[in-house]
Formats: C-alpha cells, sequence, structure tokens
C-alpha cells in the first residue's frame, strides 16, 4: 500500500461518503509509451492471477494445447480464476484426463467454491470440495498438462525451482520486460505457485503486448491471439455467473480481454487501440478495482449507446440492503 497513492473511488450511503479507496493506475502503449497514469505505477506489486494469460503461454507455445485437442473453454479456463461451478469443475477434469492424469495431481490446494451458488449446490448433493473447485484448477491443470506433453516430472511443479515454473517465469518476464532474477521480490501465491513483483508500468507494458502482438515475435504473437479469442468465446470460463471479468468480456467481446487478481489487482488488454491497463487498489478491495478498471474501459472504448448504457452499471454500481433497498453505490473519482 503506498499513502501517495490518491483516492479513485468513493463509496457513497444515501448522498454521503462513507469510505474511499486509495490506488494506482497505467495504461501504456506496445512500445512501453505511458498514455495514462496515476498513482505509483512504478511501485513492484504482486499481480497474482491478473497475469493468468501470461502464465498460460507455455501450454500454447510448446504444443502441448494442440496435442490434447483444447479448444476455447480449456484454453480460457487455464486463464481463470474461475467459481468453482459444475462446467469449470468438468473442464478441469477434463483437460486431465486427456493427459492421462487426475484431481490427485493438482497441487493447488482444495477449497469449497467461491462462488455462493455453486457451494450451496456442492453441499446439498453431499459432495465434499476438492482441488478441482480451487479457482485456479484451470491453470494448474494446464501446467500438468504441458508437463506431460514435455516429459517433465509433474510432482512438485509449483516449486519455485522446478521446470514447469522456470518456463512460466521466463515466458513472464520475457513479455514484461521485468527481470525474474534473485533480486526481484518473490512470494507464494495463494494456490502455491511462485509470485513475483512487478511495477504496474511493466505489467501495463507488457498487456499491451498482449492486445497487439508486437515485439513479442510471431509464435506468441499467435498464441496471444489465440487466449484472447478463447476467453472472449468462453467469457463464462474466466471468472462465472455474476463475476465482473465475464460480464465485461461478455458484453465487450473480443474488444477487451480482462483479468482479476488477488488484492485488488487488474489487467487488461485492448486490442483495437493495441493498449494495456494494469491498476492495483491499495487496500486490495476488489469492489473498488473493479470501479478503476470499468472506468478506464469507458473512456478507452468507443461504446454505441446501447453498450453504454448496460456498461453504466460496472462505473457507478449500485449498493442494496437486504430488503432489496438502495442504500448507496460507488463512484469513480479520477478522470
Amino acid at each position: 500500500m503506498s499513502l501517495s497513492d490518491p483516492v479513485l473511488v468513493e463509496v457513497l450511503r444515501g448522498d454521503s461518503v462513507e469510505c474511499a479507496h486509495r490506488g494506482a493506475a497505467v495504461v501504456c502503449d506496445a512500445a512501453g509509451r505511458v498514455v495514462f497514469s496515476i498513482g505509483d505505477v512504478e511501485r513492484a506489486i504482486y499481480p497474482r492471477s491478473a497475469i493468468k494469460v501470461l502464465q498460460a503461454l507455455p501450454l500454447v507455445e510448446s504444443g502441448a494445447a494442440d496435442r490434447y485437442g483444447f479448444g476455447a473453454a480449456e484454453l480460457a479456463l487455464a486463464c481463470s480464476s474461475h467459481g468453482g461451478e459444475e462446467r469449470h469443475v468438468a473442464t478441469a477434469a477434463g483437460m486431465l484426463a486427456k493427459a492421462g492424469r487426475g484431481e490427485p495431481d493438482l497441487e493447488c490446494g482444495t477449497h469449497w467454491p467461491s462462488g455462493a451458488a455453486a457451494t450451496h449446490a456442492l453441499a446439498r448433493s453431499g459432495g465434499k470440495p476438492s482441488a478441482l473447485h480451487n479457482n485456479c484448477s484451470g491453470k494448474h491443470a494446464g501446467f500438468v498438462c504441458f508437463a506431460c506433453a514435455e516429459g517433465i516430472d509433474v510432482r512438485g511443479y509449483v516449486g519455485i525451482d522446478h521446470k514447469v515454473q522456470r518456463f512460466v517465469a521466463e515466458a513472464v518476464g520475457e513479455v514484461t520486460g521485468h527481470r525474474l532474477d534473485a533480486e526481484t521480490a518473490v512470494g507464494t501465491d495463494g494456490c502455491s505457485i511462485p509470485t513475483f513483483a512487478i511495477p504496474l508500468t511493466k505489467l501495463a507494458h507488457g498487456f499491451a503486448k498482449v492486445a497487439s502482438g508486437a515485439g513479442v515475435g510471431p509464435e506468441r504473437a499467435k498464441a496471444f491471439a489465440r487466449l484472447r479469442a478463447a476467453c472472449a468465446a468462453e467469457p463464462f470460463m474466466v471468472a462465472g455467473s455474476g463475476r465482473f471479468c465475464t460480464d465485461v468480456m461478455g458484453l465487450l467481446g473480443a474488444r477487451a480481454f480482462v483479468k482479476t487478481g488477488a488484492e485488488g489487482v487488474f489487467c487488461a488488454a485492448l486490442p483495437e487501440q493495441g493498449l494495456g491497463i494494469a491498476l492495483k487498489c491499495a487496500d486490495g478491495a476488489s469492489r473498488a478495482s473493479e470501479v478503476i478498471m470499468a472506468t478506464l474501459l469507458q473512456k478507452l472504448l468507443p461504446m454505441d449507446e446501447a453498450v453504454a448504457a448496460k456498461f453504466g452499471r460496472f462505473v457507478r454500481p449500485v449498493m442494496k440492503n437486504w430488503n432489496g433497498t438502495t442504500v448507496g453505490g460507488l463512484r469513480p473519482t479520477f478522470s
């Protein structure tokens, strides 16, 4: 958290400001030029799940995705932080089965589905959560399948020195232009893989490359285009019912790839403009990071009247109490 970051989102109860969220955001083009920035965008942050599209590169570039016949649903799930709904779980299991593997091979840990409806359905059925319900099971299934296709021992694939994570770190470092070495701050993500601290400017530059394919070579550009297309075709697989990433991409289609990460991180790629976005809400609140991202998308993407009308709920979300009464909402404070 940076105390120098400005307030970017206010929370209203009635007409009064009840809460405020500070943050930083930056927009870059594929040449690394900063188009817009606010707050401390040079501070290195852990991008967490916001960079899963980069972590999925080895799966596509190695040919493993083709070897196992993965389509849009599987590739979108490899980029996802899903809610553990039935289709998410079944698709992750199917990915593993194509490589002759199963749920016990996943090293992401077990938790109940992050979606309330999916949790209730699983509990009512008498079922128990497994690693397949973990919001990162699609990414981890991709890691396992990549390892199998390359003849790499799957065991311990989450470790920082494992070949799988070395390939992943190499791809992330190359795309962002940020060296991931012994001098880079590194932590352990919620799903047990390494997470490296990267400045927001580097992340935005990397996502401009995701958007445009510029500066990464033809094969990687094809991989990015394929992953973007998969997520545009299967936005449900990227998050799930009632989730920001799914709803925004469902509305905007291939015009925007958006991906949330834990602790208020968000990244996006805008192919038409060749721009990348990276942001961090200082207090880690996803409700605020969503408003910041929505505000930037609204400013950067031309929208017709019909789309703009539907998109407004993301920029100025309404808060209701348990009786369904509107009691306030959120609003951006920057332009």
